[in-house]
């Protein structure tokens, strides 16, 4: 794959996982390519001098650098400044020149988002470097703090890459625009129309259609729909009952195991006289008898 970058703006979107990160940690020297060969800036990455001096002119930003959320603004971009070998004024400068002067001081888990990426690129170029790489750097803003942004991403360096999930957040502000999709980079030309994902289709009742039940989740928006009118929330189970504080239901009481048969029947309560003969039935229908088989067996 042949990409080059003459400079000014290029951006990269794509869907998550199809290698954008991986793409930029490789352009800025982290990675190396399985095949072919990659020079920036003039340098060979193969050659260890080279790598070195390429090194020096790239800024990198990942996506996330929640590692540095315990530093300040101010030691987050001095600790930079340190590991560039720049000197300590720079950091002040480049500070003062992205308006975070006064919250050099603060936690960058503290920072609003967008201050906090303020900081990010304050530290990714605080040695001014030709070459900025900047990964995913939008995410996580509204579209009026990306506005913002804009012309600050646009003077960082003489060459600026940076990635996106989507992109319309890179359209009309970008010199060149890529997509990246199943290992392929395309180039769209200026101007030309985004497409913007088809929202899922509502719900229509029609013959052979079933509604959906209540409290199922709809084919549509995947929201549980409304519950009949007049009726209240699904019955909760006895144990669910039990451990909100609710008393379970009465359970049916079990038979005594004395009165039970050997068959694991129940013995008859039917009405008897003390001799143990079943009392006389109606008039002309002669004694009771019990089935074969019932316990007490009838008496001889």
């Amino acid at each position: 794959m042949a990409f080059g970058i003459a400079g000014g703006v290029v951006g990269l979107a794509g869907p998550p996982g199809v290698g954008k990160s991986t793409l930029l940690a490789t352009f800025a020297t982290l990675r190396r390519p399985s095949s072919g060969a990659l020079e920036i800036l003039g340098y060979d990455t193969g050659s260890t001098p080279d790598l070195r001096a390429a090194r020096a002119r790239i800024g990198y930003l990942p996506g996330c650098f929640s590692w540095a959320e315990n530093m300040t603004a101010g030691e987050f971009v001095a600790y930079a400044a340190y590991y560039k070998r720049v000197q300590a004024s720079a950091a002040r400068s480049v500070l003062k020149r992205l308006d975070l002067a006064d919250a050099a001081a603060t936690e960058l888990a503290l920072l609003p988002p967008d201050a906090r990426l303020r900081a990010g690129l304050a530290a990714a170029c605080v040695h001014e470097p030709d070459l900025v790489l900047l990964d995913d750097p939008f995410a996580g803003l509204t579209a009026a703090s990306a506005a913002e942004l804009v012309p600050v991403v646009r003077a960082l360096a003489p060459s600026v890459v940076l990635t996106s999930g989507d992109t319309p957040p890179l359209m009309g502000w970008c010199d060149r625009l890529f997509t990246l999709a199943r290992g392929k980079l395309t180039e769209l030309p200026p101007g030309a129309p985004v497409h913007a994902p088809r929202a899922p289709r509502p719900f229509r009742e029609g013959p052979g259609k079933r509604a959906p039940r209540p409290g199922a989740r709809g084919p549509a928006t995947g929201r549980a729909t409304a519950p009949r009118p007049g009726r209240g929330p699904a019955s909760l189970s006895s144990t669910d009952a039990y451990r909100r504080g609710r008393p379970r239901p009465a359970r049916p009481r079990r038979c005594p195991a004395s009165l039970r048969a050997p068959s694991g029947r129940a013995r008859p309560r039917g009405p008897r006289t003390r001799g143990g003969r079943p009392r006389a039935g109606p008039a002309g229908a002669g004694p009771r008898r019990a089935p074969p088989g019932s316990w007490p067996p009838e008496p001889r």
